[in-house]
């Protein structure tokens, strides 16, 4: 009888649980036999591996073949199991191979030529493996701790964006075997692996004319504000919304970390490293689950977190059923989505910037030349509860007719991003002083605009007169603020004054042609 261990990992949602693969090879009728609740792709791997060690000349145990995967009540899934449990197979009958396999994390889907496949969650892995080195846990089990890391070269880009040293990338499952009886040495998953370009893609250059649109693109990425957008087919809603993120400032090491370690646990990321603000689109048919998260089985992100850190698109958000709508209230609130399963809680990061789009009415033309029944068009944009629009900032008419011709002379978004960043900059250093955890204005608590950054006598006399006449509510003159205040930073304004709140007014002036409040 022979015992040999390795570890892997499963993933749920986006956090990881380190996994124990033992594998025991005894008397009994030959066959290879798994405990430990492995799904579909976990048990199917029996025939995989067996082919890949036939396929590789490798030997192989003509007994009986035990493998367990710990702890016994978590649920394990995916193909990554692959190499760890035929390594921990080899592993039995060579004791060479048995005090590397202790020490490493393996993880890795075979080919039935033995060559090793990418596999999704590998980013979750490492950055769970890292938590327990940080937090001073790495002895997982019996003593034995953590000390190397062996993906496949298809994930060694994403794997690389941690730097962490130790950790190694392999092409097939005869190679990292004999990496394990110390015949051959492994790369290294390098830094430079982790490199990734943001050139190309939509500029702003190729917007004509839309001044006023533009602008309110400006300030919405300056101050991380909500916007719905109303107008016309073919008025350049779409085409503003996928410029957005090109204006943002750029994902820091830490954000990168986090947004691709999402798309790699939703299956989206292809192995690269997102180094752009995600631009997530879905459309408008999608349902709760998809929009949210969850799903059947282990939970999964959904549209609100793949698009942590960058932009939610929803276009034809008329479309959209209103109950799926509503979902969107709690994480632009929270900024995450807390899912429960089997006594279990899954919690998704979901900071993101909302963008909505839809036409004017079901015909879709502009007013002048719109023949729908008035109650067709009032009731055009009711799936858009009053809730979520208290939490919108600016409401946005577009319009074909300020388009020009030619481009020529635009703003590209590079000028563009240079303004939102130090606006942003003073934003961050004045709430930074405030002693608030905020970088934008739009996530600036209400009650502390109104009580200690209120914008000048004149201006706060204007808004005071507009909420007597009931022109605005009182979040219409929060949000306001906190539009005017965005305004002033774009300026190099040290307070809003009253050409500021004109404009942050104007930029929410389409709510009362827009939606009935």
């Amino acid at each position: 009888m022979a015992l040999a261990s390795t570890w892997s990992a499963t993933v749920e949602g986006v956090t990881a649980h380190i996994v124990t693969v033992e594998a025991n090879v005894g008397p009994g009728l030959p066959g290879m036999y798994m405990v430990g609740l492995g799904d579909t792709a976990v048990k199917e791997s029996r025939e995989r591996i067996r082919t890949a060690v036939a396929n590789a000349a490798l030997p192989w145990p003509r007994t009986k073949i035990m493998v367990s995967l710990s702890p016994a009540h978590l649920r394990k899934g995916g193909s990554h199991f692959d190499l760890p449990i035929a390594l921990s197979v080899l592993g039995s009958l060579d004791p060479r191979a048995q005090a590397r396999l202790q020490r490493t994390m393996i993880m890795g889907e075979l080919a039935l030529d033995g060559s090793l496949r990418r596999v999704e969650g590998v980013l979750p892995m490492l950055l769970k493996l890292q938590q327990l080195g940080e937090d001073g846990t790495g002895d997982t089990a019996g003593g034995r701790a953590i000390d190397t890391v062996v993906v496949p070269r298809a994930n060694a880009q994403e794997a690389a964006l941690l730097n962490h040293g130790h950790i190694l990338v392999g092409d097939s499952l005869p190679q990292v075997w004999r990496w394990l009886l110390g015949e051959v040495e492994l790369e290294t998953a390098s830094a430079a692996q982790a490199s990734g370009s943001v050139d190309g893609g939509p500029d702003f250059a190729d917007v004509a004319g839309q001044l006023f649109e533009r602008e309110a693109m400006e300030v919405a990425a300056a101050g991380g504000h909500h916007m719905l957008m109303v107008g016309p087919p073919g008025s350049g809603k779409s085409m503003l919304a996928e410029r957005l993120p090109t204006i943002l400032p750029p994902l820091g090491i830490d954000e990168q970390i986090t947004t691709t370690a999402l798309h790699s646990a939703s299956g989206i990321s292809r192995g690269e490293i997102v180094v752009r603000r995600p631009f997530i689109a879905p459309h408008p048919s999608l349902t709760k689950v998809e929009l949210i998260g969850g799903g059947s089985g282990t939970p999964q992100p959904g549209a609100v977190s793949q698009a942590h850190n960058g932009v939610l698109f929803l276009d034809e958000a008329s479309e959209i059923n209103a109950g799926v709508l509503d979902a969107l209230r709690i994480p632009i609130e929270t900024g995450r989505v807390v899912i429960r399963r089997h006594h279990r809680e899954h919690m998704f990061p979901a900071d993101f910037q909302l963008i909505l789009a839809a036409n004017p009415c079901p015909c879709g033309k502009e007013a002048a030349e719109c023949r729908c029944h008035p109650t067709a068009r009032s009731n055009h944009l009711a799936n858009i509860s009053g809730p979520l629009r208290d939490r919108l900032d600016i409401f946005l008419l577009t319009s074909s007719q300020s388009a020009i011709v030619s481009p020529e002379g635009a703003e590209s978004s590079a000028e563009i991003a240079q303004r939102v960043a130090q606006a942003r900059e003073r934003a961050a250093w004045r709430w930074q002083q405030a002693g608030l955890e905020v970088s934008v204005n739009a996530r600036v608590p209400s009650t502390v605009i109104r009580r200690d950054f209120t914008a000048d006598e004149e201006s706060m006399v204007t808004l005071q007169r507009m909420l007597h006449r009931r022109e605005l509510t009182q979040r219409g003159v929060d949000r306001t603020l906190k539009l005017a205040w965005t305004i002033a930073d774009l300026a190099g304004e040290d307070l809003p004054h009253i050409d500021h709140v004109d404009k942050a007014i104007a930029l929410r002036g389409g709510l009362m042609q827009v939606v009935s409040a």
